[in-house]
């Protein structure tokens, strides 16, 4: 199922393309100005988490252009990275490493090969019921019971949070709604827009007129202003481009809530595991923005939230 270039497909590219333009000018004019010492480091990031989303805007695209395999690649290999930063952060034992053979180079490829080829049934099951029993008992093949729970359960976690709830989101090209044949990819780029853009939303909000941190010991840039001013923004971007999707604007404006909602809960919950581990970023991959996980954290605790939702009530 590749990207069709309909009329509203380049619009929500020319969007963000513009938007991305807009950006550019932007920093490129900040870094023209004579600004204080204090500044140029924070224009220094902000020109480099530019040219980041230049080039996760680029690959994304040509992933939608390519079709299902592209996307399903694409975000395997997300996944894969994701899990290779969360299980360095979070180490394991050298008793654990037959089993971390099997989540990264087994089950992973099978997850994303099951959403490759639609089969639902088991795309849904595989790690939270029979992964979920395995890794334990080839981990106590091992012999060693040291801190067993707390290992195991970091690897349950690193697999159900970097691999099964970002699979959700080419899964969403399967998806079965009446009407909306052919026009799946369009839906994906619409959620990993929302989604991304609540992000920026409320990271802009927050330096306008942040004051009030939500969690000052997890995440102290995270205030109740930029959280409001960025779920409300983005909730309005998603209805106003309801057209793009099967919903109608209110049914748009819900979803886009909901995913919001979803993606600040992932970015917090992902941030205390940083502070747990005294680290400030999972890993250093990509410019500006720190590790994969540092950029797909709200993405991994939406997509299923939005897959199962518009499954539900759509298909």
């Amino acid at each position: 199922m590749n990207l069709r270039l309909d009329q509203q497909t380049v619009w929500l590219a020319g969007g963000v393309i513009g938007f991305l333009i807009l950006a550019t000018g932007i920093g490129w004019w900040l870094g023209r100005r004579r600004s204080d010492e204090a500044a140029r480091p924070a224009i220094k990031n902000l020109n480099a988490r530019i040219r980041a989303w230049w080039v996760m805007v680029l690959v994304f695209g040509l992933a939608l252009l390519t079709g299902r395999i592209g996307s399903v690649l694409l975000f395997g290999l997300t996944s894969f990275l994701a899990l290779r930063e969360f299980i360095t952060l979070t180490p394991t034992k050298p008793g654990d490493h037959r089993s971390l053979f099997w989540v990264f180079f087994i089950i992973t490829p099978l997850q994303y090969y099951l959403v490759a080829i639609r089969s639902y049934g088991l795309f849904v099951v595989l790690i939270p019921v029979y992964a979920f029993l395995f890794i334990p008992m080839r981990s106590v093949i091992g012999g060693d019971c040291d801190r067993f729970l707390e290992r195991t359960a970091k690897i349950h976690w690193a697999l159900m949070v970097c691999v099964y709830c970002v699979s959700h989101a080419p899964a969403i090209l399967s998806l079965e709604i009446p009407g909306y044949q052919g026009q799946n990819a369009k839906l994906l780029f619409y959620f990993v827009l929302i989604v991304q853009m609540s992000d920026v939303l409320q990271y802009a909000w927050g330096k306008m007129l942040g004051k009030h941190a939500i969690a000052p010991h997890v995440s102290p840039n995270k205030t109740w202003e930029g959280f409001v001013g960025g779920i409300l923004s983005a909730t309005l971007l998603g209805a106003a481009l309801w057209r793009t999707t099967p919903f109608s604007p209110w049914q748009a404006a819900g979803m886009s809530l909901a995913i919001s909602l979803m993606g600040f809960g992932g970015g917090l919950v992902m941030s205390a595991i940083k502070r747990d581990r005294g680290v400030k970023d999972y890993g250093n991959l990509i410019e500006g923005h720190g590790g994969v996980m540092d950029r797909v954290d709200s993405i991994c605790f939406a997509a299923p939230v939005f897959f199962h939702l518009t499954r539900f009530f759509f298909t």
